[in-house]
C-alpha cells in the first residue's frame, strides 16, 4: 500500500486519532479530565508518549499494524502499549496478537510482527521471519495469557474464555493461526516481502503487508505532534 502525497495530511490526522487509546485507558483520561481539567489530562497523555524517534517509529508501526489486523482482518487486538514498563522501552514478545471467533464459535488467532524502518532491509525481514516461526508459528503462551487477562479486565469475557479453553483444555493447532508480517517503511518493501512469502514453507498461513510512506520520519513526527496538540 503506497500513500499518495495528497493523502498524507488525512493519514496524519487518522493516525494521531489512534494514539490516545493505544497508550491510555479512556476511562482513566476521562477521570482526570473531570477532576483536574483539560491541561492536566493533556499532561497525563503527553507523559505516556515516547519522545525518541526510534521508539516512536516502532510504536507507530505496531499501532498501524494492529489497526490493519482489526479493520481489514477482523481480529480483536488488545492495546498492549498501555502496559509498557517505560515510555521509551519496547514491549517484549509478539508484536501483534489478535483473536476472533469463527462462524462456528471456535477460536482463531493472529500472530504478527510489525517493523517500521526508513529503509527496509533483508536483515529486518529475517528477524521478523524468525520471530513468526517461534512456538511452532503460534502466539507464545505468555502473550496469549496476557491478552486473555486484558480482555477479562475489559469485560470481553467471551473472547477471553476462548483463549483460556484453548490454552488449558483443547490446545491450539496451527490451522487456527494466521501470521501477519507488517511493514511500515519509506522505501518500497514489495521485493523483500515477496521473497519472504515465496521462500516460506511453514504450515501456518502467512500474510505480508507493506505500507510505504515516502517521508517516513516526517510522517511519524507529525503524528505525535498532532496527538499532543489535539490533547
Amino acid at each position: 500500500m503506497v500513500a499518495p502525497p495528497a493523502t498524507i495530511g488525512s493519514g496524519v490526522g487518522w493516525a494521531a486519532s489512534q494514539i490516545p487509546n493505544q497508550y491510555t485507558d479512556p476511562d482513566r483520561v476521562a477521570t482526570i479530565l473531570a477532576k483536574l481539567g483539560k491541561p492536566k489530562a493533556a499532561k497525563y497523555l503527553k507523559g505516556k508518549l515516547p519522545t525518541s524517534k526510534r521508539t516512536r517509529s516502532g510504536d507507530l508501526g505496531e499501532i498501524i499494524g494492529a489497526q490493519y489486523a482489526t479493520l481489514e482482518l477482523g481480529f480483536r487486538v488488545v492495546e498492549r502499549l498501555r502496559w509498557k514498563d517505560h515510555r521509551e522501552m519496547s514491549m517484549r514478545g509478539d508484536d501483534l496478537v489478535g483473536v476472533r471467533a469463527s462462524t462456528n464459535g471456535t477460536l482463531e488467532l493472529l500472530k504478527g510482527e510489525a517493523k517500521s524502518r526508513v529503509r527496509l532491509g533483508t536483515a529486518t525481514v529475517t528477524d521478523a521471519d524468525d520471530a513468526l516461526k517461534r512456538d511452532r508459528g503460534r502466539p507464545s503462551p505468555h502473550a496469549l495469557s496476557f491478552v486473555a487477562d486484558r480482555l477479562h479486565g475489559l469485560g470481553e469475557h467471551t473472547l477471553a474464555e476462548l483463549i483460556d479453553d484453548a490454552q488449558l483444555i483443547s490446545g491450539i493447532s496451527q490451522r487456527q493461526v494466521v501470521q501477519l508480517l507488517f511493514t511500515f517503511t519509506g522505501n518500497d518493501p514489495r521485493a523483500l516481502l515477496r521473497a519472504n512469502t515465496t521462500a516460506y514453507r511453514g504450515r501456518v498461513k502467512r500474510l505480508a503487508v507493506g505500507l510505504q510512506v515516502s517521508e517516513h520520519q516526517a510522517f511519524i513526527a507529525k503524528v505525535y505532534s498532532k496527538a499532543i496538540a489535539d490533547a
